[in-house]
């Protein structure tokens, strides 16, 4: 539900617009800088709360939100005429802002439940079996790698032969049912995993109900320390609350804020972490930016959904590639190894930047079609007219590339075919570094799960994730600052050395972990850590 969610909304916005991305671009906006400015929060909350409420809370909020948001949309798809004219349009304007909000709570919502599910429960359910830990990721993210092609898939048909508004009333059931069957195999693991009852360094469950309050300020010792001596937790007891005044409660979120990222740049994987994050700044992936570019060279949406569905099936091959390598070399080396795997595969990139067919002429002012829009007066569609409503689906080329001709032009006066040297080369370099990408992804969120005590884990990887959403959001503003195509070869020449510093953070990481070790391919991996090991010596092989 959620993946079909993430898909679908981009396409109900360019559809409410008048197929203009505006509504697109706000949200994605709004989505990266919520996650950049809540992430530290959100995993805080996640950390000073039992996991079963956070699991239940943030899975209720996340698809209520999605359904409430489907309602909301095919209300807006089914009286779009009159909302239009009524209050000069402000009405419909209202209706985007709650659109808009609405699904970036359910965003938040689905950030919190993939800190607590994948970072922290898996954890505790793996216990001190790091091959267990490493086979499980693994597993969730091939099964995140098929929805990425099924879900798209099953709403795009859906929408294809049906409408937007039957799309929206379709994710609205599903996420309906799909979070009843979520709600319980939830209860059913925790049922099962007597552990996820009991967070380490902290009181136990039952004392924890009537303390949570007063030893939320003590709640970060050291690794290894499960319970509080009971004196000490006796001594809360007859301890008046402390009131807490005004200026410090507005002060409290900032502080976790700046908490939070003090407590990530001091982690010791501070720099896996960092590394992991510069790979978000590219427009090397199969996001809108990259598929807009392909429609402007030529490429159909059938072509397209293949090269999709290539993409997944590497991504699934370095899930496996990863276990495999994990197994003969160690954690740290197998983030070595996909690092240079993916670095060697966008060496195609950068060479298709130079091949015939690129448009790459850095002559060409990426503002001429902003000045035309602004200076030459030229209307910007405010909502889709009903004949209109599929012209989505397939012409999108005409919103991206104006040189493209329009489905209903003369064929004789259609421009030149253009060479797919260049554009077969990208995407060949795309979807082989992905077996590299997604090992390396599989590797760094391992080490976090590792070397993260359990106190910290909801805080440190939400500012993770808050790294993440800043170099994807500064990725959008590179390709706003240089939207023509012509430009487009410049930015994958700025991706490519983004990813080449991020793995060079990591090769600096490695090498302070293993030291002379680094290249010493094999080295034993027992399956059970030691508990009295470090929290920043539990992954150095």
């Amino acid at each position: 539900g959620d993946r079909m969610w993430h898909f679908a909304v981009s396409v109900f916005l360019v559809e409410l617009y008048g197929n203009s991305l505006l509504l697109t671009a706000v949200y994605g906006l709004v989505v990266a800088g919520s996650v950049l400015l809540l992430g530290a929060l959100i995993g805080d909350w996640v950390d000073k709360n039992s996991r079963l409420k956070v699991a239940q809370t943030s899975l209720i909020v996340q698809n209520s939100s999605v359904i409430l948001c489907g309602v909301i949309l095919m209300i807006i798809f089914l009286f779009k005429t009159q909302l239009l004219t009524l209050y000069h349009g402000w009405l419909l304007t209202l209706c985007y802002i709650l659109v808009i909000t609405i699904a970036n709570i359910a965003n938040l919502a689905s950030t919190a439940t993939a800190i607590t599910i994948q970072r922290d429960w898996i954890v505790v359910v793996a216990g001190e079996d790091r091959s267990k830990l490493a086979d499980m990721n693994a597993t969730i993210r091939r099964i995140d790698q098929l929805t990425n092609i099924l879900a798209p898939m099953a709403v795009g048909q859906i929408m294809t032969f049906g409408s937007p508004m039957i799309g929206c009333g379709f994710i609205s059931g599903w996420n309906l049912m799909s979070m009843c069957v979520e709600y319980l195999l939830l209860w059913k693991v925790y049922q099962k995993t007597p552990t996820l009852a009991h967070k380490s360094a902290k009181v136990e469950a039952s004392e924890l109900k009537q303390l949570n309050v007063k030893k939320e300020s003590d709640m970060k010792p050291a690794e290894g320390v499960q319970l509080i001596i009971e004196k000490d937790v006796a001594g809360f007891e007859p301890q008046p609350e402390k009131e807490v005044g005004c200026a410090a409660r507005i002060a409290e979120p900032f502080i976790t804020f700046r908490d939070g990222w003090v407590a990530y740049y001091n982690q010791p994987v501070f720099l896996a972490g960092m590394g992991l994050a510069f790979l978000y700044m590219t427009v090397l992936g199969f996001d809108c930016i990259t598929t807009g570019y392909a429609y402007t060279q030529g490429l159909s949406g059938s072509v397209l959904s293949l090269l999709m569905g290539a993409s997944a099936v590497t991504g699934i091959m370095g899930t496996v590639a990863f276990t495999w390598l994990r197994r003969k070399c160690g954690l740290i080396r197998t983030g070595l190894i996909s690092g240079v795997a993916q670095f060697a595969c966008l060496i195609l990139c950068v060479v298709s930047v130079f091949m015939p067919g690129s448009p790459m002429d850095l002559t060409v002012s990426p503002f001429a079609d902003i000045s035309a829009r602004l200076f030459e007066n030229e209307p910007l569609p405010t909502i889709a007219s009903p004949e209109s409503e599929m012209i989505f689906a397939t012409g999108m080329p005409k919103l991206l590339n104006g040189s493209i001709a329009p489905a209903d032009s003369d064929p004789e006066m259609s421009p030149e075919p253009v060479p797919l040297i260049s554009v077969s080369l990208l995407f060949a370099g795309v979807i082989a570094a992905r077996v590299g990408l997604w090992s390396f992804d599989l590797t760094v969120t391992q080490l976090l799960q590792e070397n993260v005590i359990e106190s910290e884990r909801g805080i440190i990887n939400g500012v993770q994730n808050s790294m993440n959403y800043l170099l994807d959001l500064l990725h959008f503003i590179m390709v706003i600052l240089a939207p023509n195509p012509e430009a487009f070869g410049l930015l994958v020449l700025i991706s490519v050395s983004f990813v080449a510093m991020g793995h060079i953070m990591y090769f600096r990481f490695a090498q302070k972990s293993l030291g002379k070790q680094l290249f010493v391919c094999h080295t034993p991996d027992p399956k059970t850590a030691p508990d009295s090991s470090p929290p920043g010596n539990t992954s150095t092989v």
